[in-house]
């Protein structure tokens, strides 16, 4: 049985899709950054949205960065700053 036949489909895909693509077009910023790593972190190890990881991979390689390099990075970007706050206010979507 194929890896994709057993895919999941993830409830957030649709949001998350349109946002890959935007960060697949732009230079790397703060807000940027902190999307790529929590979309790195919602889809490691998910059965599924294999389109999605392949294009987080080419964005982390476009921008020149690791992942332990990109989580040092939004690490510090997250203790200096509310990144999300005008957006989504109090509300986490890190599921």
């Amino acid at each position: 049985m194929a890896a994709e036949s057993t895919d999941q489909r993830h409830p957030q895909y649709s949001g998350d899709r349109a946002i890959v693509n935007k960060l697949l077009t732009q230079d790397p910023d703060d807000y940027g950054l902190a999307e790529l790593g929590r979309l790195l972190t919602r889809y490691k190890g998910f059965p599924g949205a294999r389109d999605i990881q392949v294009d987080l991979e080419k964005v982390l390689k476009k921008w020149s960065l690791t992942e332990a390099t990109l989580f040092n990075q939004t690490q510090k970007i997250h203790q200096a700053a509310t990144v999300y706050r005008q957006i989504r206010g109090s509300r986490d979507d890190w599921s």
